[in-house]
Parts: structure tokens; sequence; C-alpha cells
């Protein structure tokens, strides 16, 4: 008797340890179809990245779309009309190396250096590269470098930033030729050269000069132009009746709007306290 209650205890204890162990068998093969879900979750999610980061297309033949550009973000407002700088300036000369800058004399004593014996120079004998020089069209400049990210104000011209991209620096040059030049409207539709540019027209030359428009356009036409939002370094405002751009920390405007030397036509100017009524472009790329 005892014998036969031992022999059924101990078939219970192996039947509930079996059914333990299927059990046990089926939360493993589950655990493992759970864990191969994962991995190929995981493996579909990295696909894209990994055809991004070789250039390649993401899966479905959908193309990545570019990232924005890196590096730093030109200010387009500021708080005070200050564009003071006392730093230092470079010149990058014709076979393109970089020598300091050596500003012409003033109007005085260019008359004096000229003229020693208290003569009348003759007409236009104004120092090249001088505001005080008459000018009939865009005018060659000396191409003015300063250190950092940021363009200076530099007898008035802008010094273009040394870490700022080719084209930007070209843009910075292109507005410089302008400098002087009266504001007329329609200026620099019918050509990039012109006697005086209104504001879209300046706008356009500015591009120009960094091969990154081949047309004028108007204030209106920069309100689609290039992509969308403020560009690393060069940014547009554009709306119906007005247009203007920032350059690494400056603004080309043909408008004298907050800047207190109330001069017009095409200038550099300090950045306006908010743009508010303009669409906001860049270039792509910048």
């Amino acid at each position: 008797m005892r014998v036969r209650t031992l022999s059924s205890t101990i078939f219970s204890r192996l039947t509930a340890l079996e059914a333990t162990s299927a059990t046990l068998v089926v939360a493993l093969r589950t655990l493992a179809a759970t864990l191969t879900a994962i991995a190929a979750a995981l493996a579909l999610a990295a696909t894209p990245a990994l055809a991004n980061s070789t250039g390649g297309v993401a899966a479905g033949g959908s193309t990545p779309k570019p990232s924005k550009p890196a590096g730093p973000t030109a200010p387009i407002t500021a708080k005070t009309p200050s564009v003071t700088y006392k730093g230092p300036v470079y010149e990058k000369t014709a076979t393109g190396q970089v020598v300091p800058y050596t500003p012409p004399p003033a109007p005085g004593e260019a008359t004096a250096a000229s003229n020693p014996t208290g003569g009348i120079p003759a007409a236009g004998s104004a120092p090249t590269g001088s505001l005080t020089e008459p000018i009939t069209g865009p005018t060659a400049r000396p191409d003015l470098l300063v250190p950092g990210v940021l363009a200076r104000y530099v007898d008035g011209f802008a010094a273009a930033p040394m870490s700022a991209p080719a084209a930007v620096q070209a843009i910075v040059w292109a507005g410089n030729q302008l400098i002087g030049l009266p504001y007329i409207y329609g200026g620099g539709h019918a050509s990039f050269v012109s006697p005086g540019y209104d504001c879209s027209g300046t706008v356009s030359f500015a591009l120009h000069g960094g091969n990154l428009l081949q047309t004028p356009e108007d204030s209106s036409e920069f309100e689609a132009w290039g992509a969308r939002s403020v560009g690393s370094w060069v940014t547009i405002f554009a709306n119906a009746g007005h247009a203007y751009m920032t350059v690494a920390g400056l603004r080309l405007d043909t408008s004298a709007a907050d800047d207190p030397t109330n001069e017009q036509g095409p200038r550099w100017r300090p950045l306006r306290p908010g743009n508010a009524g303009f669409v906001v472009r860049h270039p792509v790329g910048l």
C-alpha cells in the first residue's frame, strides 16, 4: 500500500514537471520570436541612415533631404546700429596674396600730396577705391578681408570674413562695387551693369558676383528664390515692394531704414532690429 502511494506521488510530480517544462519551452520560443522581430525592426530603421551616410538612396527609392550646411549662422538683427570695427584689415591682391590693407589717404591729404604748390587737382583725381571717387557704374574696389566669421564695415565698404566660403566673400566684394551709385528705379534689371540700382537690382548684382544668379530678379521673384528661412551666411528679405539682404552680419540695402547715416542708394548698413513683413530666403548651401 505504501509502495503504491509513493509510486503515485512520484508519477504526479513527474507529470507536473513535464507540464512545467512544456510551458518553459513555449515561453522560450515566444521570447526568441520577439527578439527576432525586434532585430528585424532595428535593421529596417537603420537602412535609411546607412544610405544617407554613404551618399546612397534610402530604402524604397526615396532621396534623403539635404541637411542645413554646417557652419555659423550669421546674425540678421541687431539691437544697436553700431558697426564700429577697430581690428586688423587685410586685402586680397590680384595674385591671391593676403596682405595688410593700407587705406587710401583722406581727400585733404591726397590734395596736399599731389598738389604741393597748392594748385587745383584735376577732376576725378580722388584716390582709387575712395568713396569720393566719381563713378558711373560698378567699380572695382579692394577685396578686403578680416579675421573671423563676420563681415566688418571698413571706410564705407565691407570686409569679408576670412572664414567664410569663397562665394560669400565674392558677394561682399561685389556689393562694394556699387557703393557710391545712386538709387535708380529698375536699375540693374535690364543688365547687371547700370549707372544706378534699385533694391532688387542691388541684391541681384551681389548674388551674381557670387556666381549664384545669372539673371536679375525683382523683389517678388526673390520671395520664391533659393531656399526657405535664414541662411548660415546669406539671408534675403523680400516682399512685393522691397528686397534687401544680410551677408555675414552686415546689411546690403538701398533703404536707409534703421541706418543713422541716412545715405541713399546701395550701401552696406547696420542690421535692423527686426525684419517683419518680409519673406525670408537664402541661397541653397549658404
